[in-house]
């Protein structure tokens, strides 16, 4: 049926113009953090090319991450599905199961040239027997990187400039800022992006300890994310002297959050909450006006597909929000669903946003949830190690090594942005509690959800981030959530 479908759909936009179908570029920013940006309230990061992009079109305040992980949450954007639908992908640095399409060669088929520039960290698992492997997603895959600029997002405006005319393009466009070990420090050019951020006027997490050393891990953070603003502002300029930038949906997100404590792999919205912009000139509706409508990364595949008049696959588990560009009120979904499992150390977590509120439950709460490896080795980690052996961590800051942690968390995200106060235990919210349990495991169920006894275990040392394993040495790898239940071949959504 989908076939026949695709089939006529590829007969009707043969017969449509490119510039009636809008050029798409979908711009991934890497471990950045939604409260990182000016126009989301950051009076200290310079962001104004993203803050322009807000100005005149949609900011979303409401957008989530189905994984605070790279690859597991790029795979769930890609194939518009649940990490844990993914097969193995469910787990960084694992492949997608390959019986699924990735909605860049659906658009691909429709008739888009498409290009993956950046940082690609997605690959397909081998096809089973008998079983064809999907036809290549992109027209172009390239590094995006050039001598003085390792970012991803040095051929972005060449991308631009060299695709064919007579299509419309579909860019994903994939930054390495901002991803530790800080690049652009190294490789900064004030006449571009001005003057790096001063450590002074930084903002720090409560999670962090304010201190010298931590205050400039994060100016060094915000430098990465003022170049890859500046590489946005290149990408519209450059798309506005060919013409193209009002029949253009750039959609900006970022992959999880950022590389701190407390922040990357977490299901909090230090973790998972993502920046979210939307500037569509010919194509939103009432620009400059927020919206605070829920929206999963589950639902750009659908959204991308349906904008390109391409049909949806029913293997696709999201929403379209394109309601939402044209009214700010419109609503598409009811509920979010995210998961943590394996990022560097053994997790096995899920969580559930609905009506202003948050519930996460862990399955494995015997361990801390200190943040990845790379956020282990930073100097923010090692000063909050130091002021802990000290016995001068804030509550907040305790957070970061609390072992064992509660097995569930309830918070009310309005009043408490960043989640410090748990009322999974406070009667007066039990029926709040019961009902997004309720939700968790009908989606645990229908979504085919599970946690095996055996999940991967620790591949880095918790207090120090170095490696416990040889390379190439994967023998800390155990059974990825829904694998026992075949959950990559289940299409059915949850409650949305």
């Amino acid at each position: 049926m989908f076939r026949a479908l695709l089939s006529l759909t590829l007969l009707f936009t043969s017969l449509v113009s490119a510039t009636e179908r809008p050029n798409l570029i979908l711009i991934i920013a890497d471990d950045v953090s939604w409260d990182d940006l000016g126009c989301y309230g950051n009076s200290a990061a310079r962001t104004p090319n993203l803050d322009k992009l807000a100005a005149q079109g949609r900011r979303f305040d409401e957008a989530y991450l189905t994984a605070s992980s790279c690859s597991p949450s790029r795979s769930s954007v890609i194939t518009g599905r649940y990490p844990h639908n993914n097969g193995r992908a469910s787990e960084l640095h694992q492949p997608i199961a390959a019986h699924l399409p990735w909605f860049p060669r659906l658009l691909k088929d429709a008739g888009y040239y498409t290009a993956l520039v950046g940082k690609h960290h997605m690959t397909s698992d081998k096809p089973a027997e008998g079983e064809k492997p999907q036809p290549p997603p992109f027209d172009l895959v390239e590094a995006g990187n050039e001598p003085g600029n390792k970012g991803g997002h040095a051929t972005w405006v060449k991308t631009l400039q060299e695709r064919p005319k007579d299509k419309p393009i579909f860019g994903w466009f994939a930054s390495l800022d901002a991803h530790r070990d800080w690049d652009a420090d190294k490789d900064w050019k004030e006449d571009l992006y001005g003057p790096k951020h001063d450590p002074a006027k930084v903002v720090v997490p409560p999670f962090l300890n304010d201190d010298a050393e931590t205050r400039q891990d994060l100016a060094s953070y915000y430098n990465e994310i003022t170049r890859l603003d500046y590489f946005v502002g290149q990408v519209v300029a450059e798309l506005e002297k060919q013409g193209a930038l009002d029949n253009t949906l750039l959609l900006m997100m970022a992959d999880n959050g950022r590389a701190f404590p407390r922040a990357k792999t977490r299901l909090h919205d230090s973790g998972m909450k993502t920046p979210f912009i939307a500037q569509w000139p010919a194509g939103i509706g009432q620009p400059g006006t927020p919206s605070q409508s829920l929206v999963s990364a589950i639902d750009v595949a659908p959204t991308m597909l349906g904008l390109a008049q391409v049909p949806v696959p029913p293997s696709m588990q999201g929403v379209s929000f394109a309601p939402v560009l044209t009214k700010p009120e419109a609503i598409v979904r009811q509920h979010a669903f995210s998961e943590h499992n394996w990022h560097d150390y053994a997790a096995h977590g899920r969580a559930v946003r609905s009506e202003g509120f948050l519930l996460i439950r862990n399955n494995r709460p015997q361990e801390p949830w200190q943040g990845p490896a790379d956020s282990v080795r930073s100097p923010s980690y090692l000063q909050l190690r130091q002021a802990r052996d000290a016995g001068q961590l804030t509550p907040a800051q305790v957070d970061v090594f609390l072992a064992p942690r509660p097995k569930e968390e309830l918070y009310r995200t309005a009043a408490d942005p960043n989640q410090l106060s748990n009322l999974a235990d406070d009667p007066d919210y039990a029926s709040v509690k019961a009902r997004l349990a309720n939700l968790l495991d009908q989606w645990t169920e229908q979504t085919g959800d599970s946690a095996p006894a055996d999940v991967s275990k620790d591949m880095f040392d918790r207090e120090t981030g170095e490696s416990l394993y040889k390379r190439r040495d994967t023998s800390y790898r155990g059974t990825p959530a829904g694998w026992d239940r075949e959950a990559a071949k289940i299409n059915v959504p949850g409650p949305r």
